[in-house]
């Protein structure tokens, strides 16, 4: 039997927090002009290509005041000054993703189109044609028009 192999500690780089790039924040401490991604898309913005401007520092980091936050877990923050509004896809786009996403859903045996991807690259068609049962309704689109797309807009 095989010895269980020791596991090395990962090296943790610690980088003073005077020497960081960019300024760090605690989440308490946060200034009110400076937002994470996910709440400039909650406001219907975009970081509109400029960089983050701070780093919101995780809660680990919060005990260690003179080291740079250097986790998976921090954020970054970006300025809601410098955020421009979303862009909105064209409706020729939007189409174009539609016959994008008809293809990955389309079973090419049966010609329904589900509510979700097929197996298409291992099992080329839909778990029903390959098993021999009938698929329950809720899962396709119960049109037996051809396909056409279901845009958003």
């Amino acid at each position: 039997m095989a010895r269980p192999r020791k596991r090395r500690r990962r090296e943790v780089k610690k980088v003073p927090r005077s020497t960081a790039t960019l300024q760090e924040y605690d989440r308490s401490s946060c200034p009110e002009g400076l937002v994470t991604r996910r709440q400039l898309r909650e406001k219907g913005l975009s970081p509109g290509g400029h960089a983050p401007v701070a780093v919101l520092r995780c809660k680990y980091c919060a005990y260690r005041p003179d080291q740079s936050c250097n986790h998976p877990t921090r954020a970054w923050l970006y300025s809601v000054e410098l955020a421009r509004p979303k862009r909105v896809p064209t409706l020729a786009q939007e189409e174009a993703l539609d016959r994008a996403m008809a293809a990955r859903s389309t079973c090419p045996t049966c010609r329904r189109r589900y509510y979700f991807c097929l197996p298409l690259r291992t099992q080329g068609q839909c778990d029903p044609c390959a098993r021999g049962y009938e698929p329950s309704p809720d899962t396709y689109f119960a049109s037996t028009a051809p396909v056409t797309h279901r845009l958003a807009a």
